[in-house]
């Protein structure tokens, strides 16, 4: 059954980057080779550093779509919880 994973990259400017994915580890080899995303290309190395598993991709998109509407304070306050 496959797996679909909603990630927070931290980038080298420090800033973090939103995506979805079904292979974390084959996502950040993307990314810091740049095929991964635009706003990545211009920011590696990039370090996925938090990730949340779902059943179905709908269910990571939707998941996706509502953590890029949140500040980076809010998305920082995300990972500081997990400490």
């Amino acid at each position: 059954m496959k797996k679909y994973h909603v990630y927070l990259a931290r980038c080298k400017d420090n800033s973090l980057y939103t995506g979805y994915t079904v292979n974390l580890k084959d996502r950040e080899a993307k990314h810091n080779v740049g095929e991964g995303a635009k706003y990545t290309k211009a920011r590696r190395p990039v370090k996925i550093i938090y990730s949340e598993e779902f059943k179905t991709i709908s269910e990571a998109m939707q998941r996706e779509a509502e953590i890029k509407t949140w500040t980076k304070a809010q998305k920082e306050k995300l990972l500081k919880n997990l400490l």
